[in-house]
C-alpha cells in the first residue's frame, strides 16, 4: 500500500496538485500568524471577521464551564442540548421559517439533506459549479442528476422539461454565492423555473449568509425568495463552527429521522452552539450592520483596483470572494508563492477544487482587513502584471 500511495503522491507532485497543511496559530483574523510568520490573510472565509470576536468566546467560555467539552453522543441518543435547541430557533426566527436543524458542517447537511429527500426513481437538477459537498449528496441520493450550465435558469428550465414527467420527486439545487468564483445564483429565476415544474428548490448559503440580505439573512431574503430547503454555515460569517438547515417542520421532522448525517453523529459541542448563538445576536444588530458596511467598502476597494488592473473575472465583484484567474496549476502555484514572499497568504486554488485549466488565487475579504491591506495586495498583483508572470484578463469559461 505504501508503495502505491508514494506512486500516486509522485504523480500529483509532477501535476502541480499536491496539497500541503500550513500551521497558523492565534486567532483568525485579517492578520495570521502562518508557519512563523505574520502575514496578511486572504484565504480565510471568515468574512465579518467574528472569529475571534470577544463576545463569541465569552459565550463559549461560559457554556464550556457548564457543560463541558463534548456532547458525548448523536443528539437522537444522548447529545441533545439546550444549547442546540435554543440556536435552531434563533436560526427560525433569522431566516422567518419555521423550523431549523443544525449539522456538524455544510458538508454533512448538503451530503445528509440530498438524499434524504430525494433517491431512486427522482431527478435532481444542479449547477454546474455547485460545491463538492452538493455533487457527493447528489450522488449518495441515487436520484437522476441532470446538470446545467452555470447560472442559467433557462437551461435548467430545458432539462426539467424534457425529464420531470417521469421522475417522482425534483430538487433543483444551487449554491447562492459560488464559493470559487463569487457570482451569485439567479434565485428569482430559478425559484420560477422550479414552480413551473413542481420542483423543491434548495439554496446553500453558505458564503452568502451573515455577508448579504437585509441583516444577512442572505441572497434569498434579498431576492425576495423562499425556498423550500435552506443550508446555511456557522463556520464563515458567523466566525464559529457547523451548519444547519432552514425551512418547514415538517422538513426538520424529517430530516432528524432522515438525514443519515445528522442521525449517526456525535453533536455539535454546547459550547459551540453558544458561541454561533452570541454571532447571530451581533449579526442582527448594528454591529452586523457596521460589519457589513466596512466589508462592503473593502470589495468596492478591491473591486476597483482589479479592474484598473484588467484582473476583475466576470460575475466577480460583489460579494467577499475574487477569483483572479492564472489557468496553468504550477503558475498558480507560483504566483501564490511570490504573494507570501509579499507578506501575502492568497492560496492557489487548483482541479479537482476547480476544472483543469481554470487554476487561480482565491481572494476573500474580511470587515477586518485595512484599507492599507488591499493596497498591499493590489500592488502586489500589479507588480506580477508587470512582470508578466500573471495574465491580463483570463476569464473563467465554464467546461
Amino acid at each position: 500500500m505504501q508503495e502505491t500511495l508514494a506512486e500516486e503522491l509522485r504523480r500529483l507532485d509532477g501535476a502541480g496538485l499536491r496539497r500541503e497543511l500550513r500551521r497558523w496559530e492565534g486567532a483568525q483574523g485579517a492578520w495570521i500568524e502562518l508557519d512563523g510568520r505574520r502575514l496578511s490573510s486572504f484565504s480565510s472565509n471568515n468574512y465579518l471577521g467574528l472569529a475571534g470576536h470577544p463576545a463569541l468566546t465569552r459565550a463559549a467560555g461560559a457554556v464550556l464551564k457548564r457543560a463541558g467539552v463534548g456532547s458525548g453522543a448523536s443528539r437522537l441518543i444522548a447529545g441533545n442540548h439546550a444549547e442546540h435547541e435554543a440556536l435552531e430557533l434563533e436560526l427560525a426566527r433569522f431566516h422567518r421559517v419555521e423550523a431549523a436543524l443544525l449539522f456538524n458542517s455544510g458538508f454533512q447537511a448538503n451530503v445528509g439533506v440530498i438524499p434524504a429527500l430525494v433517491g431512486a426513481g427522482d431527478l435532481v437538477v444542479s449547477d454546474r459549479l455547485n460545491h463538492a459537498s452538493v455533487i457527493d449528496g447528489c450522488r449518495l441520493s441515487r436520484a437522476q442528476v441532470l446538470i446545467h450550465d452555470h447560472g442559467d435558469a433557462a437551461h435548467a428550465g430545458r432539462l426539467l422539461a424534457e425529464a420531470r414527467s417521469s421522475a417522482r420527486r425534483c430538487l433543483l439545487v444551487t449554491e447562492a454565492v459560488f464559493s470559487m468564483d463569487g457570482d451569485r445564483a439567479p434565485l428569482a429565476e430559478l425559484a420560477r423555473v422550479a414552480v413551473e415544474h413542481d420542483a423543491w428548490l434548495m439554496v446553500d448559503e453558505a458564503h452568502a449568509v451573515g455577508v448579504l440580505g437585509p441583516a444577512g439573512r442572505g441572497l434569498c431574503a434579498e431576492s425576495g425568495v423562499t425556498p423550500e430547503v435552506v443550508v446555511g454555515t456557522l463556520g464563515k460569517a458567523f466566525g464559529s463552527f457547523g451548519a444547519y438547515v432552514a425551512g418547514g417542520a415538517g422538513l426538520r421532522a424529517y430530516l432528524i429521522q432522515c438525514a443519515r448525517s445528522f442521525v449517526f453523529t456525535t453533536a455539535l459541542p454546547p459550547a459551540v452552539a453558544a458561541a454561533s448563538r452570541a454571532a447571530l445576536e451581533l449579526l442582527v444588530g448594528a454591529e452586523g450592520d457596521r460589519l457589513r458596511a466596512e466589508l462592503g467598502r473593502r470589495i468596492d476597494q478591491f473591486r476597483t483596483g482589479l479592474a484598473e488592473l484588467d484582473l476583475l473575472a466576470d460575475g466577480a465583484g460583489s460579494t467577499p470572494v475574487f477569483p483572479v484567474h492564472v489557468g496553468d496549476e504550477a503558475r498558480s502555484l507560483e504566483v501564490s508563492r511570490r504573494l507570501l514572499e509579499a507578506g501575502i497568504h492568497a492560496q492557489a486554488i487548483r482541479p479537482p477544487t476547480v476544472p483543469r485549466g481554470t487554476s487561480r488565487l482565491r481572494f476573500a475579504l474580511m470587515a477586518s482587513h485595512t484599507p492599507e491591506q488591499i493596497d498591499q495586495v493590489l500592488a502586489a498583483l500589479a507588480q506580477l502584471v508587470r512582470e508578466e508572470s500573471l495574465p491580463r484578463r483570463t476569464r473563467h469559461v465554464p467546461n
